[in-house]
């Protein structure tokens, strides 16, 4: 098992306090995610710009939950899929959709399936979609623009999702509750 240091305001490098005082603002503590990134403080920079830049994306908060949770499942990021749980549970989005997404099965929204389906193909083929796949997400009524910021969302989990598995960051007490694993959905 691996695991990197989860820094605190403290004992971060200089470069990356005023960064983790920032997360403190935003979330009332600092995120387990953010201490273990705050170990280079252009990696954690680059997380919060893009997170910031894919929450003012062309999704609205439905979307959002679809997009992070889909690519936290694929990627069975024990840290994630609980800490984007209880996100979604104060942004107020429905349960239902929440469950579907953990348990990998189909959202009864065609439209936010069809943004499920499209964000599991661009994360399982790095990027190599059809036409036909194109096609299909457009007919459910999303545009190129979104196929680009499923890119935006997909870069944001990227970082998150692989330093979680390298660090083995601990889940945050506040999201303990919604704890997850893959060989539970698949068992």
């Amino acid at each position: 098992m691996t695991s990197l240091k989860i820094h605190d305001i403290e004992t971060a490098p200089t470069e990356a306090k005023p960064l983790l005082e920032n997360s403190k603002k935003a979330y009332g503590m600092i995120p387990g995610l953010h201490g273990v990134l705050a170990s280079s403080p252009q990696i954690l920079k680059a997380y919060q710009i893009i997170h910031e830049l894919f929450t003012q994306s062309s999704f609205n908060e439905e979307e959002l939950t679809v997009v992070w949770q889909t690519i936290n499942v694929e990627h069975a990021c024990h840290y994630c899929v609980p800490a984007h749980t209880g996100i979604a549970k104060m942004m107020k989005i429905d349960d239902a959709i929440t469950e579907a997404l953990r348990n990998e099965t189909p959202l009864e929204s065609s439209k936010l399936e069809a943004l499920r389906t499209m964000t599991l193909t661009i994360v399982r083929n790095r990027g190599n979609v059809s036409q036909a796949d194109l096609d299909t997400f457009y007919a459910a009524g999303y545009e190129e623009k979104h196929v680009l910021d499923i890119i935006l969302g997909l870069s944001q989990k990227t970082i998150s999702n692989y330093t979680n598995h390298i660090a083995n960051t601990p889940v945050d007490a506040s999201f303990e509750k919604f704890a997850w694993s893959k060989e539970n959905v698949n068992s």
